[in-house]
């Protein structure tokens, strides 16, 4: 790894790509930001980037280019932050500015770090899971609408000369680094389990992402009704179904919220305890907007395939029916195609599919 202060690249002005740029920037740390946008990289350099929510009212001013290939020299370490099905393309334009050594990472929802693999080897990807929130505003206006955690993890078994003592078996070199980098922009730890730890996020988002871009309301909003709180535990369960055909223990997400456990029991006591859970984890992060439904007023498409349409085609490979997981897919992909309003009246057409 180089022995200069590292150097950051970020691929993505969004929600999450804008907000770590700027938090990497304004703890000092050597940061390119890519902006597709024209005329946004400018800015992003002149007036900086403004942060506003749970990590404080602040704006940060980061170097930035238009494009990829506009990039100048290698970087040890780059942070993709385009939707998913943007990542291959976006690895591979990155490949003339990565070193043997570099690290690239996956913050993409769902399971893209396989896909990453591909483009950049398997000794450099890294997949991220995102544990905190955000709202893209405006261009280069980002509000940071809830607090989390980071994981980070790669696939290579290799354990390099040089890892520091304590850090997980088929940890790179440079990974520590990139752990204490990331701590600038949330609390960060190395998991040795990636893919169970993404396959975890990927089930919440499932819910609060499908479910909101269905219905168009917050999360608070949401679970504070019935129909949506019963799509969220339909959901949960065809996608814990598929990780047990699958052979896949799937850790509670965020250390806290605990599938096995939530979906114990039957019988009214159970039902009020889940109705419990549900309304207090909406009440704690009521202002979180889909990243889904932030996509489609966008006029943009969502990442519906790698999430509920991920948990569809990997229960119909395993024999395992995931009815209400393809009926949510479904009604996204109608919104997606202009032949479905957002309207809180798909939730009840979503359990009627199902």
């Amino acid at each position: 790894m180089n022995e200069k202060t590292p150097r950051f690249v970020v691929i993505g002005p969004g929600a999450i790509g804008g907000a770590t740029a700027a938090l990497l920037a304004r703890a000092g740390r050597n940061v390119v930001l890519v902006c597709k946008r024209p005329g946004l990289a400018a800015t992003v350099a002149a007036e900086g980037i403004h942060i506003s929510g749970a990590r404080g009212d602040f704006r940060t001013r980061c170097a930035a280019v238009t494009t990829i290939e506009e990039l100048e020299c290698a970087f040890d370490y780059a942070l993709i932050a385009v939707k998913a099905p943007d990542l291959q393309d976006a690895a591979r334009r990155l490949l003339p500015f990565l070193r043997a050594d570099s690290l690239v990472v996956s913050m993409q929802n769902g399971i893209c770090v396989e896909a990453l693999a591909e483009v950049v080897g398997a000794e450099r990807a890294v997949g991220c899971v995102v544990g905190w929130g955000s709202t893209l505003v405006a261009p280069g206006e980002i509000d940071v609408t809830s607090t989390g955690e980071l994981a980070i993890g790669t696939l290579s078994g290799k354990s390099p000369e040089g890892t520091p003592e304590g850090t997980p078996e088929g940890t790179p070199e440079g990974m520590e680094v990139l752990r204490e980098a990331l701590d600038n922009v949330f609390p960060t730890e190395i998991a040795p389990d990636i893919l169970n730890r993404l396959y975890s996020k990927l089930i919440v988002n499932s819910c609060i992402a499908s479910i909101g871009a269905l219905c168009g309301l917050r999360l608070g909003a949401m679970l504070a009704r019935y129909d949506a709180r019963a799509l969220f535990i339909a959901v949960i369960r065809e996608a814990i179904a598929v990780a047990d055909a699958t052979a896949l223990r799937v850790p509670p997400y965020a250390g806290k919220l605990d599938y096995y456990r939530l979906l114990a029991g039957s019988g009214p006591i159970a039902e009020l305890r889940r109705t419990i859970f549900l309304r207090a984890f909406g009440f704690k992060y009521r202002r979180l907007k889909s990243s889904s439904l932030q996509s489609l007023q966008r006029g943009q498409k969502t990442e519906i395939e790698y999430f509920n349409g991920y948990i569809e085609c990997r229960g119909r490979a395993a024999g395992v029916p995931t009815p209400v997981n393809s009926g949510i897919a479904a009604i996204v992909r109608e919104i997606e195609g202009g032949k479905r309003a957002i309207s809180p009246a798909n939730l009840a057409e979503a359990a009627r599919r199902s």
